[in-house]
């Protein structure tokens, strides 16, 4: 009789227990997963549950008083048929494709010529990112500051220093919008600035050594070795960025809180109409509906981004 007969005789069972048949490497994988599988639930339920509850209240009418009434595709039909949405459209686009490319561009040129400082590099790298760690409401409430009229508004102050007349700013339909979208910019920039730096500091020296001793100049070595090699850094940036800028709301709210959104709706973006249709009005159907577009847009414009800044083989 063999070790491993004499072992399953004794235990009672041919061949072994079925934890003895495993090899270390599954029992290992099984012990990774039992300890996973607690988070992973949780994860799944908070994250997933919300969702697929809000795709199921799109399709009702729900004030919180009453239960839920199924209306089918009631909630997106007005949505659609909404010039107000049709606007916060627009503004939210306008955040997006204005303030995404000028935020990343800013980035990039500040963290370019920043890794080449030696004097104070940490220092100066701390100062770019603390507006990222301050609360955006109170930074907001600043921006807010900065744009009132002189006395008061520092911005205004300098404008006259200079002769240039004073500026509406926050009061004014037409520069409201691009006057929220300079704080959301100056918030977001710190941290974009740090990925940037992170993304240099990975590219091996080699590179840049084999480029000089070839004869090419600075904006041949950008343009055909950094940028090139930096693709991964600016992929996960736009994507990131343009996230953020659809999804802003912190910045509009506090910077008009006087007239959420406004003056006359010239700054309100699809968060915010959302907030207002759920938590001023009350109708969580038709905020659901709201959420779910929102959710449609950020889902394809992250995907085509990709698919745009996919590594071409």
């Amino acid at each position: 009789m063999t070790a491993i007969d004499q072992q399953g005789a004794v235990s009672g069972r041919p061949g072994g227990s079925f934890g003895d048949r495993l090899s270390m490497r599954t029992k290992r994988l099984l012990w990774i997963w039992s300890f996973l599988a607690i988070p992973i639930l949780f994860y799944s339920v908070i994250r997933f549950y919300p969702t697929l509850q809000a795709f199921y209240l799109s399709f009702t009418n729900w004030d919180l008083l009453r239960p839920a009434k199924f209306i089918g595709i009631a909630n997106y039909v007005k949505l659609f048929k909404d010039p107000q949405f049709w606007k916060v459209f627009k503004n939210t686009f306008t955040y997006l494709i204005v303030g995404t490319p000028i935020s990343l561009v800013l980035a990039f040129v500040i963290a370019f010529y920043l890794d080449r400082v030696r004097i104070l590099h940490g220092f100066i790298r701390a100062l770019y990112f603390l507006p990222y760690l301050t609360t955006a409401a109170a930074m907001a409430w600043v921006w807010r500051w900065f744009y009132q009229p002189p006395p008061i508004g520092i911005i205004n102050d300098v404008l006259g220093m200079i002769g240039i007349p004073q500026q509406p700013f926050i009061r004014s339909t037409d520069q409201a919008l691009y006057s929220v979208m300079v704080t959301a910019i100056w918030a977001g920039l710190g941290f974009q600035i740090i990925i940037f730096m992170a993304g240099l500091r990975a590219i091996p020296t080699t590179f840049y050594e084999a480029a000089r001793i070839d004869g090419l100049g600075e904006w041949a070595i950008l343009r055909k070795i950094t940028l090139p090699l930096l693709k991964p850094t600016t992929v996960f940036l736009v994507v990131f960025s343009s996230i953020g800028f659809l999804r802003i709301f912190d910045q509009v709210y506090n910077m008009t809180t006087n007239d959420p959104g406004g003056p006359l709706g010239s700054t309100k973006p699809l968060v915010l109409m959302i907030y207002q249709t759920a938590f001023n009005s009350y109708a969580m159907g038709y905020a659901a509906a709201q959420t779910v577009v929102l959710f449609t847009i950020l889902l394809v414009v992250s995907l085509v981004q990709l698919w745009v800044l996919r590594e071409k083989k």
